[in-house]
């Protein structure tokens, strides 16, 4: 029995070593010119091949095949890439630096430098040497939140269209990289889309079950000589901002004329220090309006690159969804004296970063909001002091100490908001297979006032297995009664949460579908601050198709139980009678959604839901219709539409939202978009433009023209402004 176990392990290593890629790589003295053309000096360099396939398949050859060479000097890495095409069709939404690769074509490089199957670095290119480059966080296991596209490196690329193949060329400084003294071997992967020839490849083989991107899943670069570390520049980033605008409700003007800067200071090879100065977010794309039907706030993505950049480090603590201790867009955001939402203006911000050893990582952000005595607001200093330990590959142990804490004594203040504080402990697992993940963690807050420890904790975990047809997760979270983190994300405080999850997916061999998948989602809540109360569950039922070229269509039963501890109306309506507390609803619905093929000019991303809602019912239907001339010009259309009819006297409504975008890319430097919303719900119409000039590498000059409108009974002027930045990367 032990001889065939031990014969299974070394069949199953035979297996796993087969299939991981080696390129060993030449060192050369010449530089290379970047220019999309095989030079005289690739000649005689080894070609790696043999791309296999990700999709449809996981056990071919890929039909398209994509090879590369590479070669190095004393202060670049170059590559060459040659990907053969069975048509001259390419997808792409624009010319933007870090465009758009969903359901787009692509080559992507990755590269885990520091050898841990945690953090690496992505750059991406296609047919016309677009560039895109991207922080990799958590093994890359689920790309839609463990990618980062704040980081801009300096690098170099060239692509050209051939018959049958484009070529592409790459420089990349390994001054724009972080590895450790005298390495002679990263861990290394590059991966395909091809939208015309219905399949992604990859050069080491990736489970499809897995992500494309998963660093579990990767080669090696073998060079040739050590790596030497490359001296690493001072960056001085400073800006300058004219805005004029008029407040109409105030009448009153709005003139602003505002400087600052960004610094970024190499500590070590692998440490960073970043400092901002009146830091200033104008540039930043607007939020998007949403439809809150729910008891729930909305959580809305951070787009400010000062705190995006390095974020793994500083925002993976916790759950995003239940119990996350730390939330970057608490910082900057406030509460005023009438319970709203505003923005607070922050003076400074300061961000250490980075591995101290080949197994550590620490992370320091520290920043300071001002006061604001007509809406109550302290000044506060905002810290985080992070630390991550690598116990194993995909592996590690975290700890976190968060304090926001107010500088001086104000009126409005009341004793228990003078700080607030949160320690936490976590383990993050992940196999060398892919196979399992998960998570435990436990929290604990304190402040002024006396509660009861024990009621003070945060704590979950979550562990999930992710086989080629099964996925299967649990996941639990307890958040007691009196735990607060100022700085975080909390729906509730006072609950125990049950989750289970389950995926099945069959790939059939047929020629337009590529899988189905079938998942059951449940969630169980109870309030433990109202002795233990059971709060409710939700089950949400799918099945769901996907086509090889790229269209989505799926069906959804979703059965929701909940409990209202506050009167409460759905519509939000300002003269409303809301439905009662200290009652239970129970309803169901049903969603049916369809997404189109992204190769066509013109698509469609459309879902309908009908069904009873609390103690009436509910229909809503969301499209998107989208057109593009590509590669200049995007336009799309969102169409929200709710309808909510409740038994007299409570509300009945109809809530609309309508948002318009059009993007035109010009060339590679020159980019306009505009972007207009208009939600029946917020009674608002925002239009939001904007125009950028990338003048020389990461460095822009923006034009943007805001007008928001008050649209209650009639549409009247609420703001409206103009604003010129210009920004400049000066290297020291």
């Amino acid at each position: 029995m032990n001889k065939k176990i031990l014969l299974l392990i070394l069949i199953s290593c035979f297996i796993n070593i087969s299939f991981s890629q080696e390129y060993f790589i030449k060192y050369t003295e010449d530089e290379i010119n970047i220019d999309g053309i095989e030079d005289e000096i690739w000649t005689d360099i080894i070609e790696s091949s043999d791309y296999w396939q990700w999709r449809p398949t996981d056990s071919l050859k890929a039909k398209n095949q994509t090879n590369f060479k590479a070669l190095y000097d004393s202060k670049n890495l170059y590559f060459l890439i040659k990907s053969y095409i069975s048509a001259n069709q390419f997808t792409v939404y624009s010319l933007k630096r870090d465009f758009e690769t969903a359901s787009a074509d692509y080559v992507q490089l990755i590269f885990d430098t520091f050898n841990d199957a945690t953090n690496a670095f992505q750059l991406q290119t296609n047919q016309l040497g677009l560039k895109g480059d991207l922080l990799v966080s958590n093994g890359n296991r689920d790309p839609r939140v463990d990618r980062n596209k704040s980081w801009d490196a300096i690098w170099y690329v060239e692509s050209k269209i051939y018959d049958d193949f484009f070529l592409t060329e790459l420089k990349i400084p390994f001054n724009q990289l972080y590895f450790s003294n005298n390495t002679k071997k990263w861990r290394f992967n590059m991966y395909r889309s091809d939208t015309y020839g219905q399949e992604h490849s990859v050069w080491s083989k990736v489970p499809q079950n897995q992500s494309i991107g998963n660093l579990a899943f990767m080669g090696n670069l073998i060079f040739e000589k050590p790596l030497e570390n490359q001296k690493k520049p001072i960056a001085l980033i400073p800006y300058i901002n004219i805005l004029n605008g008029k407040e109409f409700s105030a009448k009153s003007r709005v003139d602003r004329n505002q400087i600052g800067i960004d610094i970024k200071v190499p500590i070590a090879n692998s440490l960073n220090l970043d400092f901002t100065l009146n830091p200033d977010f104008s540039q930043v794309e607007v939020d998007d309006r949403i439809v809150n039907t729910s008891q729930w706030e909305i959580k809305l993505p951070e787009k400010r690159q000062f705190f995006t950049q390095n974020s793994d480090l500083f925002s993976d603590f916790g759950t995003s969804r239940d119990a996350q201790p730390f939330f970057s867009r608490r910082i900057g955001i406030s509460t005023n004296k009438d319970g709203e939402l505003i923005e607070n203006r922050i003076i400074s911000g300061l961000r250490l970063s980075g591995k101290i050893n080949e197994n550590t990582r620490i992370g320091l952000l520290n920043v300071l909001t001002d006061q604001d005595i007509n809406n109550e607001i302290a000044q506060n200093n905002n810290t985080l002091l992070t630390f991550r330990n690598k116990v194993s590959k995909g592996s590690n142990f975290s700890f976190f100490f968060l304090n926001r804490e107010s500088l001086k004594e104000y009126s409005f203040s009341r004793n228990k908001e003078k700080y607030n504080r949160v320690i936490g402990g976590e383990y993050n697992l992940a196999s060398g297979d892919g196979k399992w993940f998960g998570k435990v963690f436990l929290h604990k807050s304190f402040r002024p006032a006396k509660t009861d420890n024990n009621k003070s904790i945060s704590s979950g975990f979550m562990i999930t297995r992710n086989t080629k047809k099964n996925l299967i997760m649990f996941y639990s979270a307890y958040v007691g009664d009196n735990f607060r983190s100022d700085l975080g994300y909390y729906r509730r405080y006072g609950m125990y949460k049950f989750e289970p999850n389950y995926r099945f997916r069959i790939y059939p061999n047929n020629p337009k579908i590529h899988e189905i998948e079938f998942s059951h989602y449940a969630a169980w809540v109870f309030r433990t601050n109202l002795d233990n109360k059971y709060e409710g569950n939700i089950h949400y039922s799918q099945i769901q198709l996907k086509y090889l070229n790229t269209s989505r269509l799926s069906l959804q039963r979703r059965q929701t139980k909940t409990y209202l501890y506050n009167d409460f109306d759905p519509t939000r309506s300002s003269d409303s009678t809301p439905l009662p507390k200290n009652n239970f609803y129970d309803y169901v619905d049903y969603i049916f959604s369809y997404k189109s093929s992204s190769r066509n000019i013109f698509n469609i991303d459309s879902s309908i839901s009908y069904g009873s809602f609390f103690n009436g019912e509910k229909f809503s239907f969301y499209n998107e219709l989208a057109f593009r001339r590509q590669p200049i010009f995007n336009t799309s259309i969102k169409l929200n539409f709710d309808s909510i009819k409740l038994p007299s006297p409570y509300s009945s409504k109809d809530i609309w939202l309508i948002s318009p975008k059009f993007e035109f890319t010009f060339s590679k430097k020159i980019f306009w978009t505009t972007y207009i919303q208009y939600s029946s719900q917020l009674e608002d119409l925002g239009i939001n433009s904007r125009l950028q000039y990338r003048f020389a590498p990461l460095s822009d000059l923006y034009l943007v023209y805001n007008d928001n409108y008050f649209t209650t009974n009639s549409i009247q002027p609420r703001f409206r402004s103009i604003n010129l930045k210009l920004t400049y990367w000066f290297n020291i």
